[in-house]
């Protein structure tokens, strides 16, 4: 149980795919699609014997929470390829980390129209709690679809602001593990950074948030994932939201209300 004082602390802010929606997986597929289609191809060229990209061990390590970019020359770079970084209006066949980024979202979006949105059950709960308590509510997620995928869980009211890869781009934020985008994301609430509360569920984020400054991090997984987040500087780590209990009283406003 993770215990918050709402006195104490003006906001929370969330990432998205494995805290708020169950869109991890989603991403983890995709991603495993284009690195082995990709992995394939140069082993053959090669002459060199295929080891597929691991969907879980692989994906949190190199992938999780970071701009898809990085992501892409993480991964490449532990199996000591390289390609160029390209731009951001590279297509998705073209072979640069900008070309990739864009077939594994092509890839991601074919997943969500198949399969939908799952948000876990302890969400919205939690979110209702904190805005009636007059606590303010942000998500910040690399992904592009950040947008889309709160309106199909039904989510979109329930957060006062989003920071997400399109602001990535426009803005020029960096990626998690630094901490733009949390900090852009108090900043839009107007809480000071050692005010908020953080809710991440990958070792990038974690680090995010320490870099940030942030009051409390709270990372959320379990089992060896639990381990690694308390070792990137989790201050508490739980396995779902709905062990947060939030103690105390702010300003109260209605659950779907705006600022």
């Amino acid at each position: 149980m993770v215990t918050i004082d709402v006195e104490r602390f003006a906001a929370l802010i969330f990432d998205l795919d494995g805290v708020i929606t169950q869109t991890a997986s989603l991403h983890a597929r995709a991603w495993k699609q284009l690195f082995d289609e990709f992995l394939a191809r140069q082993t053959a060229e090669a002459g060199r014997e295929f080891a597929a990209f691991d969907a879980e061990a692989d994906y949190r390590r190199y992938v999780d929470g970071k701009a898809r970019t990085a992501g892409v020359l993480s991964f490449l770079a532990a199996r000591g390829i390289e390609v160029p970084t390209g731009v951001p209006e590279d297509r998705p066949e073209e072979e640069t980390a900008h070309g990739l980024a864009s077939r594994k979202d092509r890839y991601f979006v074919e997943l969500l129209a198949r399969e939908g949105v799952r948000v876990f059950d302890s969400a919205p709960p939690l979110l209702n709690q904190a805005r009636r308590r007059g606590v303010r509510t942000a998500v910040a997620s690399s992904s592009h679809h950040c947008g889309e995928i709160l309106r199909a869980g039904g989510l979109a009211a329930l957060f006062d602001t989003r920071v997400d890869g399109i602001d990535l781009d426009r803005l020029g934020l960096r990626g998690k593990p630094a901490p733009d985008m949390f900090l852009e994301a108090a900043r839009r609430l107007g809480v000071p950074a050692n005010r908020a509360v953080i809710f991440e569920d990958a070792t990038a984020g974690i680090a995010a948030a320490r870099a940030g400054g942030f009051g409390l991090v709270v990372g959320v997984g379990r089992d060896a994932q639990a381990a690694a987040l308390l070792e990137s500087g989790a201050d508490q780590v739980l396995a779902d939201l709905g062990e947060v209990h939030l103690q105390g009283d702010r300003e109260p406003r209605s659950p779907g209300g705006g600022p």
